[in-house]
């Protein structure tokens, strides 16, 4: 097994959060020591006078880890927007050393990561640098969340060839299904993917309106998870 999984996605709003904690959760309930990191995040909210990121606060719960939220979100804006047009507003650049302070921490204090990052490994953290530099930087196996509907095949084979082409491992890919797509395109799609890319194809996490970030239920997504991913992943 790695020690650490860098989770992105095809796009925005693809599942990485729910696959991050469900993992996350997972190793936890294997007795593994693992740390969590979302090191970017926009569209926060404040809860208690702090500015929070409802994903990282899933993925703290999910592993159940008592690290100092800044650690485990060390950048986050308020504002719905690339990080890079974020910072901008704010009158800001997106410190990249509070990033590698953070990552470098946790891992000091966890014998395996889950980190997931923001949008897909095009979205720009600086100028000239993108999510797909902070996975090189990581050198953690890449899990790719994907979609499995309509368009999916062209947004996964976009996202391997990108990988590949900067040197990131590509642990296997990720279907997320979160509004039940229909059975034939759901099979098709996943098994062409698989042909085009010789990609591992580690689960299909199935539509489950209990799959809830707000209201998180770890026996749900134990056993969700649990059914539903490969378990080379955790061993």
């Amino acid at each position: 097994m790695d020690n650490g999984y860098f989770i992105t996605g095809t796009d925005t709003g693809v599942g990485k959060s729910i696959v991050a904690g469900g993992l996350a959760a997972l190793m936890k309930n294997n007795g593994y020591n693992s740390g969590v990191m979302k090191p970017i995040a926009t569209g926060c909210k404040y809860h208690n006078n702090m500015l929070v990121s409802d994903d990282a606060l899933f993925l703290q719960s999910a592993a159940e880890t008592d690290d100092d939220y800044e650690l485990i979100n060390p950048i986050r804006y308020e504002q719905p927007l690339a990080p890079t047009i974020a910072a901008q507003l704010n009158n800001t650049v997106n410190d990249l050393e509070k990033i590698r302070h953070a990552f470098n921490t946790l891992c000091e204090r966890h014998d395996f990561m889950i980190i997931e990052g923001i949008g897909g490994l095009l979205v720009p953290i600086n100028e000239y640098y993108f999510v797909i530099d902070l996975a090189y930087e990581f050198e953690l196996p890449l899990i790719i969340v994907s979609r499995l509907s309509l368009g999916t095949i062209n947004h996964t084979l976009l996202t391997v060839a990108y990988a590949r082409e900067h040197g990131v491992n590509i642990k296997g890919i990720i279907f997320n299904d979160p509004s039940g797509t229909d059975e034939c395109l759901k099979n098709y799609n996943a098994e062409e993917i698989k042909r085009l890319t010789n990609v591992p194809i580690l689960g299909v996490i199935p539509f489950d309106k209990r799959l809830d970030i707000e209201n998180y239920n770890k026996e749900i997504v134990l056993k969700i998870f649990s059914d539903n991913i490969d378990k080379n992943i955790i061993m």
